[in-house]
């Protein structure tokens, strides 16, 4: 993977529908900034779990959904770019966009813009499933992810693409 990307890290799968995308915004608070009033480093992947649950919400991946189904989704790999610094104050927008995967696996991609478009940071995860029961890796998708990815190819997701 090419150091700080700004226009993502995934290769496309070809065929694939657009990545499933939400937004949220957030004003930085006191309580993330260190006594310079920059947003320490360790806030931005709060910041992005935010937005990835937000996004799970969205699609019928929750924790709740998780959880119903005895199914876990830990994160194996994570990686962030830090760009320009966020600092006490600064009105952001972090995106997560979910991008297609034919493995049993979430291959999610984040993004923090300022008001003005600036991107200050992105990143990504990987995250693969188990079975809660006992913390056995899914070699096939699980009927969760099915449940999405049909969703997702039938357009019914399309207001988060």
């Amino acid at each position: 993977m090419q150091r700080r990307k700004k226009n993502g890290y995934f290769k496309p799968v070809q065929g694939a529908p657009k990545p499933l995308s939400i937004q949220v915004k957030k004003r930085v608070q006191f309580s993330e900034v260190d006594a310079l009033g920059i947003v320490w480093h360790g806030r931005y992947p709060v910041y992005f779990e935010e937005a990835s649950a937000a996004l799970g919400r969205s699609c019928g991946l929750s924790y709740k959904d998780y959880f119903e189904a005895n199914i876990g989704a830990p994160i194996v790999q994570f990686h962030v770019d830090y760009h320009q610094s966020l600092r006490l104050e600064d009105e952001v927008v972090v995106k997560a966009s979910l991008i297609w995967c034919e493995g049993a696996k979430l291959n999610t991609e984040f993004m923090i813009m300022k008001k003005d478009g600036m991107v200050t940071t992105t990143g990504y995860s990987v995250q693969m499933f188990i079975r809660s029961n006992t913390n056995e890796f899914c070699l096939y998708p699980p009927e969760l992810l099915e449940r999405c990815k049909c969703r997702w190819l039938s357009g019914e997701l399309k207001c988060l693409q």
